[in-house]
């Protein structure tokens, strides 16, 4: 059994039928499951979720309103456990934008890094694999990849 983070993009294409990525995401993470592995999400996922599920359409958003944003969370909590933010995520952030010169939007990526090695997670279900690579203590895995 292997423990997976989603990220977010997992999250927002599972909400999405109409999008290209969304049969994959669903057949991956089935898969997965299918398997016995576990996927997991952190609180921010969730939170990056909410700010593309109710930003509007024309702005790059899911244009869903808050009920809806709320009933999706809802459904994503009951499929992926939620990890604690802990005390210790923090500084394991601070260590690896340091250690890898982390700038600009990846300092976001790189906290979902460090959750991952706080909580012992090695492998990273996203779409975004480059976006990664830098961190070569995980196993990123597309669900495309998935078989």
């Amino acid at each position: 059994m292997t423990r997976y983070l989603a990220d977010t993009n997992i999250l927002l294409r599972s909400a999405q039928p109409s999008h290209p990525a969304h049969p994959a995401t669903v057949t991956g993470t089935q898969a997965l499951l299918g398997r016995g592995d576990t996927l997991r999400v952190i609180a921010q996922n969730l939170i990056e979720f909410w700010r593309v599920a109710t930003r509007p359409v024309d702005r790059n958003g899911l244009g869903m309103t808050t009920d809806d944003t709320l009933a999706e969370l809802v459904q994503i909590k009951n499929l992926f456990e939620l990890l604690p933010d802990t005390p210790a995520i923090y500084p394991e952030w601070e260590r690896l934008v340091v250690q890898h010169a982390v700038s600009g939007k990846n300092v976001h990526d790189t906290r979902i890094v460090a959750a991952m090695n706080v909580h012992g997670i090695s492998h990273l279900l996203t779409f975004n694999v480059a976006d990664f690579k830098r961190f070569l203590r995980i196993t990123i895995v597309s669900p495309s990849d998935v078989e």
